[in-house]
């Protein structure tokens, strides 16, 4: 997070407006994060928050290629980031990409083609397990890497084939943990930049007592608060914010 991000995120934690016998946080101009103004989230190294809770998958990210072993799994809830790491490390390494479900009856050689990495996202969703062993021998062979997203940890999936089993119980492994209250600030801000819609203070404040501690519960609610902003042609206030939570 920036520095002016930090001292917002101080600034919150400490006062709900609702709750604030002053009235919350003063009138203050937003702040907001110096990312791209777009309806999609960036995908750069520079634009991941990096927190308690991610810091340790970030580190082994830009420690590659110096990994002790060939693959690494991420593991976490949904929305908590893997994805948007998974996709840094694919960019900086050349990867092929592919979902875990999509490894059923292909053939290794053409999906990995002459890449010296490969990302399987939702690996715990159903792996072809010969197909994934094969994939895992080619790239060790080539002096290469797997680098592995899923909800649950390689020793909770269900895998039969004994030597696939042995390779995951031999990878790195690194949790990413729901977000703490300053990650969750500076998620807030970011969203609401990512849809180009100013969020003050107060709107934070108001929102961070009130939501569930997961990536996915702020996500949705940044675009339901947009979307009713749009279709009323009304600026995104407390009002609004406080209306939309109030209907979900």
């Amino acid at each position: 997070m920036t520095r002016a991000t930090k001292k917002m995120a101080s600034d919150v934690t400490a006062r709900d407006p609702e709750n604030d016998p002053q009235g919350g946080l003063p009138d203050a101009a937003p702040q907001q994060l110096p990312l791209a103004l777009e309806l999609r989230p960036a995908l750069g190294r520079a634009d991941f928050m990096v927190a308690k809770c991610n810091r340790e998958a970030v580190a082994w990210i830009d420690h590659w290629p110096d990994w002790p072993v060939p693959a690494l799994c991420l593991y976490g809830p949904r929305g908590s980031g893997k994805s948007h790491l998974a996709e840094v490390w694919r960019a900086r390494s050349a990867a092929r990409s592919v979902l875990g479900r999509d490894l059923v009856g292909a053939n290794p050689d053409v999906l990995l083609g002459d890449a010296q990495g490969l990302v399987i996202e939702d690996a715990d969703s159903g792996l072809d397990e010969t197909v994934c062993f094969h994939l895992y021998n080619m790239l060790k062979e080539r002096g290469g890497h797997m680098l592995m997203t899923a909800q649950q940890p390689p020793a909770r999936w269900k895998v039969d084939l004994p030597d696939l089993k042995s390779r995951l119980g031999a990878a790195l492994v690194c949790e990413i943990s729901p977000p703490d209250d300053e990650l969750m600030v500076g998620l807030l801000i970011k969203l609401f930049s990512d849809r180009q819609i100013p969020a003050s203070p107060q709107i934070i404040a108001y929102i961070l007592p009130r939501i569930e501690r997961s990536f996915v519960a702020l996500a949705d609610l940044v675009a339901a608060i947009d979307r009713q902003a749009l279709a009323e042609k009304r600026a995104v206030t407390l009002p609004l914010v406080r209306s939309v939570m109030d209907g979900q």
